[in-house]
């Protein structure tokens, strides 16, 4: 299988180099795309000269622009398999095989903290109860038990990738929940293998009280808008032939 390695990227000049580097190493047989997302920085000439591709996007549209840009480019250039990984280096690689190997038997497979791989936990509460709420409902929607659908280190295949280079979202959460909802909704096979996840290893993570709580009611407008949204279907005769190896 071919398989592309998409990393949405903003103001990481920080940790680009280091996450691209380890990449190359543990998984040679992939090739890597990053996604400058409008940075401010030097992320895309870093990346550059990394000797990756790089998407360099007019201005900074989120993590959902950014990947479903990373999808066309996929889908476009014949890849089997597209793996997000974020630039922050939290996402081990040493799963990235166990993802990809997956995905022969589910569109889209999620790397979860929450499955017993690792001990990784969300300290504010009503952080903790969003992300359970939330798996909850899109648990009930797959028909399969899912434990960290905010989670962004997932691999999909083409199927999926076809239906998120048109109806990707954009909106808060709507990189990771939203999607899912999608995805399901439109035939997709979702499933998730444990993983365990780093340290963030630059800048730092949002811990209050009123920032966590705050997080609760936007995740609750985030699922309500994905159950309710429309869209038109990506109909089979309307997905590009796979290209040539």
């Amino acid at each position: 299988m071919r398989v592309l390695i998409i990393i949405p990227a903003y103001n990481e000049e920080q940790s680009i180099r280091l996450v691209i580097g380890e990449l190359e190493r543990a998984c040679g047989y992939a090739d890597i795309l990053v996604v400058d997302d409008g940075s401010a920085d030097s992320t895309a000439a870093l990346a550059e000269a990394a000797g990756v591709a790089v998407l360099r996007l007019p201005y900074n549209l989120g993590v959902g622009g950014a990947m479903r840009a990373g999808y066309r480019y996929a889908l476009e250039g014949g890849y089997d398999v597209a793996l997000q990984v974020d630039a922050d280096g939290q996402h081990d690689t040493r799963y990235i095989g166990k993802l990809v190997a997956a995905v022969e038997s589910a569109d889209i497979v999620i790397g979860s903290r929450f499955a017993g791989a690792g001990t990784y936990t969300s300290a504010k509460f009503g952080r903790r109860l969003a992300m359970r709420l939330l798996a909850m409902v899109v648990s009930g929607l797959a028909r399969t038990r899912l434990t960290d659908v905010t989670s962004g280190f997932r691999a999909a295949n083409r199927k999926a990738m076809a239906i998120f280079a048109v109806h990707y979202p954009v909106e808060y959460l709507g990189d990771t929940v939203e999607s899912l909802v999608i995805a399901v909704r439109s035939g997709c096979v979702v499933r998730q293998i444990p993983v365990k996840m780093r340290p963030r290893e630059y800048g730092t993570a949002s811990q209050s009280t009123l920032r966590a709580l705050v997080y609760l009611v936007r995740a609750g407008v985030a699922l309500g808008l994905a159950l309710i949204r429309r869209w038109e279907p990506v109909r089979a005769a309307e997905l590009p032939e796979r290209a040539g190896v």
